[in-house]
Protein backbone atom coordinates (compact mmCIF):
# COMPACT_ATOMS: atom_id res chain seq x y z
CA UNK A 1 0.00 0.00 0.00
CA UNK A 2 1.34 3.23 -1.04
CA UNK A 3 -1.37 5.21 -2.19
CA UNK A 4 -4.67 6.71 -0.71
CA UNK A 5 -7.69 4.67 -1.50
CA UNK A 6 -11.08 6.52 -1.62
CA UNK A 7 -13.31 3.75 -3.82
CA UNK A 8 -17.08 4.08 -2.53
CA UNK A 9 -16.49 7.80 -1.75
CA UNK A 10 -18.26 10.05 -5.30
CA UNK A 11 -17.74 13.93 -5.18
CA UNK A 12 -20.59 16.17 -5.35
CA UNK A 13 -20.72 19.84 -6.24
CA UNK A 14 -18.61 22.32 -4.08
CA UNK A 15 -19.88 24.72 -2.13
CA UNK A 16 -18.36 27.93 -1.34
CA UNK A 17 -17.87 30.63 1.49
CA UNK A 18 -15.46 33.77 0.33
CA UNK A 19 -12.17 32.08 -0.28
CA UNK A 20 -13.43 28.52 1.66
CA UNK A 21 -14.52 25.92 -0.88
CA UNK A 22 -15.92 22.78 0.43
CA UNK A 23 -16.10 19.59 -1.18
CA UNK A 24 -18.62 16.69 -0.49
CA UNK A 25 -18.06 13.20 0.03
CA UNK A 26 -20.64 10.58 0.27
CA UNK A 27 -21.14 7.06 -0.09
CA UNK A 28 -23.57 4.67 -1.69
CA UNK A 29 -23.22 2.55 1.55
CA UNK A 30 -21.71 3.05 5.26
CA UNK A 31 -18.70 0.73 6.17
CA UNK A 32 -19.95 -2.17 7.58
CA UNK A 33 -18.33 -2.90 11.28
CA UNK A 34 -16.85 0.37 12.09
CA UNK A 35 -18.29 3.72 13.86
CA UNK A 36 -16.41 6.83 15.32
CA UNK A 37 -17.23 8.42 18.32
CA UNK A 38 -16.18 11.72 19.77
CA UNK A 39 -14.65 12.13 23.56
CA UNK A 40 -14.94 14.91 24.84
CA UNK A 41 -11.86 16.36 27.00
CA UNK A 42 -12.63 19.69 30.19
CA UNK A 43 -9.00 20.58 29.38
CA UNK A 44 -6.35 21.13 26.83
CA UNK A 45 -2.46 21.34 26.47
CA UNK A 46 -1.45 18.19 28.14
CA UNK A 47 1.35 15.94 27.06
CA UNK A 48 1.51 12.56 25.95
CA UNK A 49 3.70 10.08 27.10
CA UNK A 50 5.21 8.15 24.08
CA UNK A 51 6.85 5.63 25.73
CA UNK A 52 10.11 5.89 25.56
CA UNK A 53 11.06 8.68 28.16
CA UNK A 54 9.83 11.24 25.46
CA UNK A 55 6.43 13.72 25.52
CA UNK A 56 4.34 14.94 23.27
CA UNK A 57 2.26 17.89 23.93
CA UNK A 58 -0.69 19.91 22.10
CA UNK A 59 -3.49 21.42 22.59
CA UNK A 60 -6.23 18.60 22.08
CA UNK A 61 -9.79 19.63 22.06
CA UNK A 62 -11.15 16.12 21.61
CA UNK A 63 -10.22 12.81 20.57
CA UNK A 64 -12.21 10.19 18.40
CA UNK A 65 -13.26 6.74 19.76
CA UNK A 66 -12.97 3.93 16.76
CA UNK A 67 -15.65 1.00 17.48
CA UNK A 68 -15.72 -1.90 15.94
CA UNK A 69 -18.03 -3.90 17.96
CA UNK A 70 -20.60 -3.78 15.19
CA UNK A 71 -23.16 -2.49 17.45
CA UNK A 72 -23.43 0.72 15.74
CA UNK A 73 -23.11 -0.25 12.13
CA UNK A 74 -26.87 -0.26 10.09
CA UNK A 75 -28.33 0.33 13.25
CA UNK A 76 -29.69 3.45 15.42
CA UNK A 77 -27.28 4.03 18.09
CA UNK A 78 -26.42 7.17 20.17
CA UNK A 79 -22.49 8.34 19.86
CA UNK A 80 -20.41 7.86 23.06
CA UNK A 81 -19.75 10.93 24.32
CA UNK A 82 -22.81 12.96 23.06
CA UNK A 83 -26.62 13.38 24.45
CA UNK A 84 -29.79 15.35 23.61
CA UNK A 85 -29.79 18.85 25.02
CA UNK A 86 -27.83 20.39 27.73
CA UNK A 87 -23.73 20.56 27.56
CA UNK A 88 -21.89 17.56 26.28
CA UNK A 89 -20.64 15.07 28.86
CA UNK A 90 -17.29 15.85 28.74
CA UNK A 91 -14.07 13.01 30.05
CA UNK A 92 -11.51 15.53 32.34
CA UNK A 93 -7.71 15.11 31.41
CA UNK A 94 -6.01 14.19 34.86
CA UNK A 95 -2.19 14.09 33.83
CA UNK A 96 -0.78 12.98 30.44
CA UNK A 97 -2.21 10.17 28.41
CA UNK A 98 -0.78 7.45 28.00
CA UNK A 99 -0.03 6.62 24.33
CA UNK A 100 -1.66 8.44 21.09
CA UNK A 101 -4.27 5.67 20.77
CA UNK A 102 -5.10 3.23 23.30
CA UNK A 103 -7.51 0.52 23.61
CA UNK A 104 -10.34 1.53 25.97
CA UNK A 105 -10.88 -0.96 28.91
CA UNK A 106 -14.89 -0.92 30.36
CA UNK A 107 -14.98 -0.90 34.54
CA UNK A 108 -14.40 -4.97 35.16
CA UNK A 109 -11.03 -3.98 33.10
CA UNK A 110 -11.54 -6.13 30.03
CA UNK A 111 -10.32 -4.47 26.86
CA UNK A 112 -13.18 -3.00 25.02
CA UNK A 113 -13.63 -3.26 20.98
CA UNK A 114 -12.66 0.57 20.97
CA UNK A 115 -9.71 2.39 20.15
CA UNK A 116 -9.21 5.74 21.58
CA UNK A 117 -7.11 8.31 19.57
CA UNK A 118 -6.04 11.73 19.20
CA UNK A 119 -7.05 13.04 15.88
CA UNK A 120 -3.99 14.21 13.73
CA UNK A 121 -1.74 14.00 16.35
CA UNK A 122 -0.78 10.72 15.16
CA UNK A 123 -0.01 12.11 12.13
CA UNK A 124 2.16 15.42 13.70
CA UNK A 125 3.84 12.45 16.06
CA UNK A 126 5.11 10.91 13.48
CA UNK A 127 6.46 13.64 11.52
CA UNK A 128 7.97 15.27 14.64
CA UNK A 129 9.48 12.27 15.40
CA UNK A 130 10.97 11.61 11.72
CA UNK A 131 14.40 10.76 12.30
CA UNK A 132 14.23 12.14 16.26
CA UNK A 133 17.06 10.36 17.41
CA UNK A 134 19.76 12.31 15.33
CA UNK A 135 22.94 11.58 14.08
CA UNK A 136 23.77 7.45 13.69
CA UNK A 137 27.16 8.06 13.42
CA UNK A 138 29.43 10.02 16.12
CA UNK A 139 30.70 12.29 13.26
CA UNK A 140 32.96 15.30 14.57
CA UNK A 141 30.51 17.78 12.95
CA UNK A 142 27.74 17.21 14.94
CA UNK A 143 27.78 18.26 19.19
CA UNK A 144 27.62 15.89 21.97
CA UNK A 145 24.10 17.00 22.60
CA UNK A 146 22.80 15.76 19.03
CA UNK A 147 24.72 12.45 19.53
CA UNK A 148 23.24 12.03 23.36
CA UNK A 149 19.83 13.61 22.58
CA UNK A 150 19.15 13.84 19.05
CA UNK A 151 16.19 16.45 17.51
CA UNK A 152 14.69 17.22 21.15
CA UNK A 153 13.02 19.55 21.86
CA UNK A 154 11.20 19.41 18.47
CA UNK A 155 7.90 21.69 17.24
CA UNK A 156 6.02 22.55 14.66
CA UNK A 157 3.87 25.82 14.33
CA UNK A 158 -0.05 25.05 13.37
CA UNK A 159 -3.15 27.22 13.38
CA UNK A 160 -7.00 26.05 15.19
CA UNK A 161 -9.20 26.08 12.76
CA UNK A 162 -11.53 29.26 14.79
CA UNK A 163 -8.54 31.39 13.72
CA UNK A 164 -8.38 30.55 10.03
CA UNK A 165 -10.55 33.63 8.47
CA UNK A 166 -13.70 32.33 6.95
CA UNK A 167 -13.65 28.51 8.20
CA UNK A 168 -15.57 28.57 11.12
CA UNK A 169 -18.36 30.82 8.56
CA UNK A 170 -17.69 28.20 5.79
CA UNK A 171 -18.72 25.48 8.47
CA UNK A 172 -21.88 26.89 10.07
CA UNK A 173 -23.56 26.98 6.56
CA UNK A 174 -22.47 24.00 4.62
CA UNK A 175 -25.40 22.26 3.66
CA UNK A 176 -24.77 18.37 5.00
CA UNK A 177 -26.11 15.95 2.11
CA UNK A 178 -27.19 12.75 2.03
CA UNK A 179 -25.12 10.06 2.72
CA UNK A 180 -22.41 12.70 2.99
CA UNK A 181 -18.85 11.04 5.23
CA UNK A 182 -16.45 13.26 4.37
CA UNK A 183 -15.11 16.43 2.80
CA UNK A 184 -12.43 17.84 0.67
CA UNK A 185 -11.64 21.29 2.15
CA UNK A 186 -10.26 24.10 -0.06
CA UNK A 187 -8.45 27.19 1.21
CA UNK A 188 -8.21 30.18 -1.83
CA UNK A 189 -8.64 26.81 -4.19
CA UNK A 190 -5.75 25.21 -2.07
CA UNK A 191 -6.46 21.62 -0.86
CA UNK A 192 -5.94 22.51 3.08
CA UNK A 193 -7.40 19.43 4.24
CA UNK A 194 -9.16 16.03 3.79
CA UNK A 195 -11.80 14.45 6.48
CA UNK A 196 -13.82 10.95 5.95
CA UNK A 197 -15.35 8.87 8.37
CA UNK A 198 -17.09 5.54 7.90
CA UNK A 199 -20.92 6.62 8.29
CA UNK A 200 -23.35 9.56 7.70
CA UNK A 201 -24.53 9.96 11.09
CA UNK A 202 -20.69 10.01 12.18
CA UNK A 203 -19.88 12.45 9.83
CA UNK A 204 -22.84 14.74 11.25
CA UNK A 205 -21.18 14.25 14.92
CA UNK A 206 -17.79 14.93 14.09
CA UNK A 207 -18.70 17.39 11.46
CA UNK A 208 -18.12 20.62 13.88
CA UNK A 209 -15.19 19.88 14.90
CA UNK A 210 -13.39 20.78 11.78
CA UNK A 211 -13.43 24.07 13.23
CA UNK A 212 -11.12 22.76 15.86
CA UNK A 213 -8.73 20.42 14.32
CA UNK A 214 -5.12 22.29 13.44
CA UNK A 215 -4.07 23.52 10.40
CA UNK A 216 -1.00 24.58 8.81
CA UNK A 217 1.22 28.05 8.20
CA UNK A 218 0.33 27.88 4.50
CA UNK A 219 -3.61 27.59 4.85
CA UNK A 220 -3.77 29.97 7.99
CA UNK A 221 -1.83 32.69 5.23
CA UNK A 222 -4.44 31.80 2.15
CA UNK A 223 -7.21 32.46 4.39
CA UNK A 224 -5.67 35.96 5.24
CA UNK A 225 -4.11 36.96 1.39
CA UNK A 226 -6.65 34.98 -0.76
CA UNK A 227 -9.24 36.46 -2.53
CA UNK A 228 -12.81 35.11 -3.03
CA UNK A 229 -13.31 31.80 -5.35
CA UNK A 230 -15.34 30.93 -7.79
CA UNK A 231 -18.74 28.81 -7.24
CA UNK A 232 -19.69 25.97 -8.96
CA UNK A 233 -22.15 26.84 -11.74
CA UNK A 234 -23.60 24.51 -14.33
CA UNK A 235 -24.92 25.51 -18.20
CA UNK A 236 -27.26 23.10 -19.54
CA UNK A 237 -27.62 24.06 -23.61
CA UNK A 238 -29.89 23.46 -25.64
CA UNK A 239 -28.23 20.26 -28.03
CA UNK A 240 -29.49 20.54 -31.99
CA UNK A 241 -32.78 18.84 -32.27
CA UNK A 242 -32.85 17.97 -28.18
CA UNK A 243 -36.00 18.30 -26.01
CA UNK A 244 -36.46 20.11 -22.77
CA UNK A 245 -38.24 17.19 -20.62
CA UNK A 246 -37.47 16.41 -17.27
CA UNK A 247 -35.53 13.33 -18.20
CA UNK A 248 -33.36 15.38 -20.57
CA UNK A 249 -32.99 18.43 -17.70
CA UNK A 250 -32.14 15.37 -15.21
CA UNK A 251 -29.42 13.61 -17.52
CA UNK A 252 -27.75 17.19 -18.00
CA UNK A 253 -27.50 17.54 -14.60
CA UNK A 254 -25.94 14.54 -14.09
CA UNK A 255 -23.38 15.12 -16.84
CA UNK A 256 -22.92 17.82 -15.20
CA UNK A 257 -21.85 16.73 -11.70
CA UNK A 258 -19.98 13.66 -13.75
CA UNK A 259 -18.03 16.20 -15.01
CA UNK A 260 -17.32 18.05 -11.61
CA UNK A 261 -16.74 14.99 -10.42
CA UNK A 262 -13.34 14.29 -12.70
CA UNK A 263 -12.12 17.61 -12.79
CA UNK A 264 -12.07 17.78 -9.29
CA UNK A 265 -10.19 14.12 -8.79
CA UNK A 266 -7.61 15.14 -11.95
CA UNK A 267 -6.52 18.68 -11.25
CA UNK A 268 -7.90 20.30 -7.21
CA UNK A 269 -6.89 16.64 -5.49
CA UNK A 270 -4.22 14.95 -7.87
CA UNK A 271 -1.32 15.83 -5.30
CA UNK A 272 -3.10 13.87 -2.80
CA UNK A 273 -4.58 11.24 -4.50
CA UNK A 274 -1.45 10.39 -6.50
CA UNK A 275 1.39 10.61 -4.54
CA UNK A 276 2.61 7.72 -2.73
CA UNK A 277 3.33 7.39 0.87
CA UNK A 278 5.13 5.95 3.63
CA UNK A 279 2.67 4.11 5.93
CA UNK A 280 3.65 2.81 9.27
CA UNK A 281 0.72 1.16 10.95
CA UNK A 282 -0.27 1.80 14.28
CA UNK A 283 -2.37 -0.44 15.46
CA UNK A 284 -4.69 -3.51 13.88
CA UNK A 285 -8.35 -4.07 15.01
CA UNK A 286 -10.96 -6.64 13.57
CA UNK A 287 -10.69 -6.46 9.59
CA UNK A 288 -9.11 -2.70 9.83
CA UNK A 289 -6.25 -0.82 10.32
CA UNK A 290 -5.11 2.43 11.69
CA UNK A 291 -2.29 3.44 9.94
CA UNK A 292 0.10 7.10 9.94
CA UNK A 293 1.49 8.41 6.86
CA UNK A 294 4.50 10.53 5.71
CA UNK A 295 4.95 12.02 2.00
CA UNK A 296 8.39 11.37 0.13
CA UNK A 297 9.38 15.64 1.11
CA UNK A 298 9.83 16.34 -2.72
CA UNK A 299 11.28 19.72 -3.24
CA UNK A 300 9.37 21.67 -6.45
CA UNK A 301 6.09 23.21 -5.05
CA UNK A 302 3.66 20.32 -4.82
CA UNK A 303 1.58 19.82 -2.17
CA UNK A 304 2.13 17.44 0.65
CA UNK A 305 -0.05 16.17 3.49
CA UNK A 306 0.70 14.06 6.18
CA UNK A 307 -2.16 12.28 8.18
CA UNK A 308 -3.69 9.14 9.74
CA UNK A 309 -6.62 6.68 7.96
CA UNK A 310 -8.06 3.53 8.93
CA UNK A 311 -8.74 1.04 6.30
CA UNK A 312 -10.61 -2.66 6.02
CA UNK A 313 -9.26 -5.15 4.70
CA UNK A 314 -9.19 -4.59 0.47
CA UNK A 315 -6.94 -1.14 1.81
CA UNK A 316 -10.35 1.05 1.27
CA UNK A 317 -10.54 3.96 3.23
CA UNK A 318 -12.93 4.18 6.06
CA UNK A 319 -11.21 7.10 8.10
CA UNK A 320 -9.01 9.65 6.90
CA UNK A 321 -7.71 12.83 8.55
CA UNK A 322 -5.08 15.20 6.66
CA UNK A 323 -2.07 18.22 7.36
CA UNK A 324 -0.96 20.27 4.88
CA UNK A 325 2.94 20.83 5.01
CA UNK A 326 4.36 24.22 4.64
CA UNK A 327 7.26 24.75 2.58
CA UNK A 328 9.28 25.04 5.14
CA UNK A 329 8.42 22.29 7.04
CA UNK A 330 9.15 20.42 3.42
CA UNK A 331 12.14 21.26 3.49
CA UNK A 332 12.91 20.34 7.16
CA UNK A 333 11.88 16.69 6.40
CA UNK A 334 13.44 16.73 2.81
CA UNK A 335 16.71 17.75 4.82
CA UNK A 336 16.47 14.96 7.47
CA UNK A 337 15.45 12.27 5.16
CA UNK A 338 18.72 13.15 2.89
CA UNK A 339 21.17 13.36 5.92
CA UNK A 340 19.97 10.18 7.78
CA UNK A 341 20.17 8.20 3.79
CA UNK A 342 23.51 9.31 4.42
CA UNK A 343 24.94 8.21 7.72
CA UNK A 344 24.28 11.85 8.54
CA UNK A 345 27.73 12.82 7.09
CA UNK A 346 27.85 16.15 5.96
CA UNK A 347 30.53 15.49 3.44
CA UNK A 348 28.49 12.83 1.26
CA UNK A 349 25.02 14.65 1.98
CA UNK A 350 26.17 17.55 0.16
CA UNK A 351 27.53 15.80 -2.49
CA UNK A 352 24.17 14.10 -3.35
CA UNK A 353 22.12 17.32 -2.78
CA UNK A 354 24.53 18.64 -5.27
CA UNK A 355 26.07 21.63 -3.05
CA UNK A 356 29.22 22.49 -1.01
CA UNK A 357 29.76 21.32 2.48
CA UNK A 358 29.44 25.31 3.45
CA UNK A 359 25.83 25.43 1.77
CA UNK A 360 24.58 22.62 3.77
CA UNK A 361 26.08 23.96 7.08
CA UNK A 362 23.53 26.88 6.35
CA UNK A 363 20.49 24.76 5.16
CA UNK A 364 20.47 22.81 8.53
CA UNK A 365 21.32 26.14 10.16
CA UNK A 366 18.21 27.95 8.54
CA UNK A 367 15.80 24.76 9.31
CA UNK A 368 16.33 25.69 12.99
CA UNK A 369 19.16 22.52 13.68
CA UNK A 370 21.98 24.61 13.85
CA UNK A 371 22.19 24.07 17.47
CA UNK A 372 23.39 20.13 17.19
CA UNK A 373 26.31 20.94 14.70
CA UNK A 374 30.18 20.90 16.70
CA UNK A 375 30.96 24.85 16.11
CA UNK A 376 34.67 24.71 16.12
CA UNK A 377 34.84 21.36 14.10
CA UNK A 378 32.65 23.03 11.47
CA UNK A 379 34.67 26.22 11.59
CA UNK A 380 37.62 24.03 11.10
CA UNK A 381 36.35 21.91 7.98
CA UNK A 382 35.13 25.04 6.30
CA UNK A 383 38.57 26.86 6.85
CA UNK A 384 40.06 23.41 5.44
CA UNK A 385 37.55 23.69 2.55
CA UNK A 386 38.42 27.42 1.79
CA UNK A 387 42.18 26.69 1.29
CA UNK A 388 41.94 23.85 -0.48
Amino acid sequence: MTGIDLTGLEVRPAQVWGGVRLVPLVRAAPVAGLRLHREVYACSGHGVDVGDGTAYTSYIPHGFVADWSGEGAGAESAAYGSRLGGEPRTVPVRGPHHRLAKRQRAKSGRAEPRLRFLPLHLALEGYLALHFGGPSTVWEEWSREAVRQGLSPRAEAAYAGWSVPGLGEALRVFEIHPGQCGLMLYVADALAAAFVVPHPDDYRLLHPTLVEDLYGELVHQYAHYGAPVPEFTARIRDAAGGGRTLADLRAAAVAQERDWAAGHDGLMARDLLETSYAFERVYRMDGFELLRFLPPFRRGGTEQHIGELITDHKGRTAYLKTFRLSENQIRRGHLLQRLADHDWHLGRTAEALGTSYRELVLRIQRAGFGSLLNAHEVARRLRETKEG
